[in-house]
């Protein structure tokens, strides 16, 4: 996937800038840009300047994580194109900026799209052993069929890359979106396998060398958009039982479906997958975890987690990218969600399912706790907490009512907030009654499904500056979506509709990173 220029999003259109965004009264806008208040999140990962969309896998060299994204520094120009920047983590809470790995248009394949990094161990490419290898999407002439993967290596241990010659070294063969190589290595077999998106479908593809590709099989679903960023991958369950996972980016708004990551549980020989069930399931509910990718959980000695997985999207939507108040108040546009780990666990039903939950490294860095304890709502009870960048969990209780949860980043008046919980039997989070990216109203409330009849919920969720990620009940369900509340909006509410309930073990958490 890649990004769009600015200037063309903008041109003729009647939203106008994104500083169209910003409240009109406030600190917010207090003076120049200089003397505002910051968009900026407390404590997710935003690109230091400009532009980013997709993360790219984050590759474990050295003892931390090298995390690259996409990144356009002529973005606030209005040019178009995006290189890989990176940035290392040992914890993946806290991260350095490490500059340019990957440049653009070095070569006249022009920018360079999403794709992978793999560390090659064994040397099978001949650029040495533990060369770090990319693979990415480039498109010479910006055509839907000129999309083609090529090939880059670094012998400095992933910091800088150089283009291996100006081919592809696995061309289209006439095809619309062909995209987004993910590389994994079966070492049981000695080869490489590459999924890429097709349009509909995800190709399957061996190499022995990372040079030269052959296609096996594909996997196709219909019905969710174009398929975009796939992801393959081997995971424990907490029963013991090993499964194979396919993921993709897709857009099912059309179907009443999320437009964030589709998953299927299944099998892989090597060769094809076998999904369990023909449906998907979703890793997250809301308007914006897209391009995520997931990554391998690894010990401090590097020695490999088989049941648990890390897991980064960008929280973001190209219904309405480049809507942002930060690229007026900070001068940057793009915010990661939370780095999540992600578990396998077993249904009531059978069904195998990915769970989330915030990155454990996260409690290191709490820098005030408010403990609230047992609450009793019957209505709306305005807390005494202000905040904009914050923790907020408990387990809701009650015997008889429609619906309960929280009025987050409350407005003065009780006007703006946006609002997460249970009604019946769905979880929602709710951003409709603050400002919002979304300009044309349609997507705004995101649900998951709930059973009212065990009358209790345990949620968690982490309220940021642009942003609200909602875990439902150990993170079976996860809302995650930008919002843009003004910055003088701090207030917090809980709130019950026809019926009362206890807000229990009520805790508040604020970071500093």
């Amino acid at each position: 996937m890649r990004g769009i220029t600015r200037r063309a999003l903008f041109a003729g259109s009647a939203v106008g800038a994104a500083g169209a965004l910003l409240p009109t009264a406030g600190p917010a806008v207090a003076g120049p840009r200089t003397a505002r208040a910051s968009y900026r999140a407390g404590y997710h990962f935003t690109v230091p300047e400009q532009w980013k969309n997709d993360p790219q896998r984050p590759v474990w060299i050295d003892g931390s994580y090298h995390y690259y994204y996409l990144h356009n520094a002529d973005y606030l120009a209005g040019e178009i194109g995006t290189a890989w920047r990176l940035a290392t983590s040992t914890d993946l809470v806290s991260f350095t900026d490490r500059g340019i790995a990957v440049p653009k248009d070095t070569t006249s394949n022009g920018d360079v799209w999403s794709g992978s990094a793999v560390v090659d161990t064994h040397d099978t490419a001949g650029f040495g052993a533990g060369a770090v290898v990319v693979l990415a999407t480039m498109s010479p002439h910006d055509g839907p069929a000129d999309q083609a993967q090529y090939l880059y290596y670094s012998t400095d241990g992933g910091r800088t890359f150089t283009p291996h010659g100006t081919d592809p070294v696995l061309p289209n063969p006439g095809v619309r979106d062909f995209r987004d190589p993910k590389v994994i290595r079966d070492e049981e077999r000695h080869r490489w396998v590459m999924a890429l998106a097709e349009n509909d479908k995800v190709g399957f593809y061996h190499s022995a060398d990372l040079k030269t590709w052959t296609y096996v099989s594909g996997f196709v679903s219909g019905g969710i958009g174009v398929l975009e960023c796939p992801d393959l991958f081997r995971i424990r369950a907490g029963d013991g039982t090993p499964k194979w996972v396919l993921g993709v980016s897709a857009n099912g708004k059309g179907a009443g479906l999320p437009n964030t990551y589709a998953y299927w549980t299944g099998s892989f020989d090597g060769s094809a997958f076998t999904a369990d069930a023909a449906e998907p399931q979703w890793l997250d509910y809301g308007w914006d975890w897209y391009g995520a990718v997931t990554f391998d959980k690894r010990g401090t000695d590097g020695t490999l987690d088989e049941g648990t997985r890390y897991a980064i999207g960008w929280l973001n939507n190209w219904d309405y990218a480049h809507i942002t108040p930060t690229i007026d108040s900070d001068g940057f546009n793009g915010t990661d969600s939370i780095v999540r780990e992600i578990t396998l666990k077993r249904g009531g039903d059978g069904r195998y399912f990915l769970a989330s939950r915030p990155v454990a490294a996260l409690d290191r860095y709490v820098s005030r706790t408010v403990t609230l304890g047992d609450l009793e709502v019957d209505g709306t009870r305005l807390l005494d907490y202000r905040g904009t960048a914050y923790e907020l969990s408990c387990e809701i209780t009650w015997d008889q009512l429609t619906g309960a949860g929280m009025q987050l980043r409350r407005s003065p008046d009780g006007v703006r907030h946006i609002d997460a919980g249970v009604h019946r039997d769905y979880a929602y989070l709710n951003r409709r009654p603050t400002v919002s990216p979304d300009m044309t109203g349609r997507w705004q409330e995101s649900h998951s499904p709930f059973d009212p009849d065990r009358r209790s919920v345990r949620l968690r969720i982490l309220v940021d500056r642009t942003s609200v990620e909602m875990f439902v009940d150990d993170g079976r369900y996860v809302h995650s979506s930008a919002a843009f509340p003004y910055l003088v909006d701090t207030g917090l509410a809980l709130f019950t509709v026809e019926g009362k309930a206890v807000f229990r073990n009520t805790m508040i958490r604020e970071f500093r990173v």
